[in-house]
């Protein structure tokens, strides 16, 4: 089904929509504000009872495994923590600060490497959720996420 199908069945014209979100970004970024803002609760919410090395994995496997049901997002997301000016910018900038914050934690406890900062894991997120995006390398995304989530914490396996 192509866009137009799509804005007929809504009962929604071109006009109509792009009065609303004049840019691909800005209708993304209505899309995605939800899940975003669901993955930054969690990461709050994992804070709390969670030991910390165990509760960044589980933030990190959740925010993968969400980044990897929005193809192609990945790239969005990347290119939009650096442009201030992009609708999706605070909302990678909430979610890139609430892992930052789970990492944090986990390293002061000693549970997490200490040569990593928030940047580094939304670039580990990105990349393992591009993995589920190809094809070829699907198969191989949740044997790989371990991997990665194994060399985040120190002297444990997830």
């Amino acid at each position: 089904m192509d866009a137009d199908e799509h804005l007929r069945r809504a009962g929604v014209g071109l006009a109509t929509l792009l009065r609303h979100f004049p840019t691909r970004e800005a209708l993304l970024e209505a899309l995605l504000r939800t899940g975003f803002e669901e993955l930054t609760a969690r990461a709050a919410e994992l804070e709390a009872p969670e030991a910390p090395g165990e509760a960044l994995v589980t933030w990190v496997r959740e925010c993968t495994a969400w980044t990897t049901e929005y193809r192609g997002v990945t790239v969005l997301m990347a290119a939009a923590i650096d442009d201030p000016g992009s609708a999706l910018h605070a909302s990678c900038v909430a979610l890139r600060a609430a892992g930052a914050r789970l990492l944090t934690r986990a390293q002061e406890a000693g549970a997490a490497r200490t040569d990593l900062d928030g940047t580094d894991l939304f670039a580990l997120v990105a990349a393992v959720a591009w993995l589920g995006d190809q094809p070829a390398l699907a198969p191989r995304a949740d044997r790989l996420f371990g991997v990665v989530a194994g060399a985040l914490l120190t002297g444990a396996t997830p």
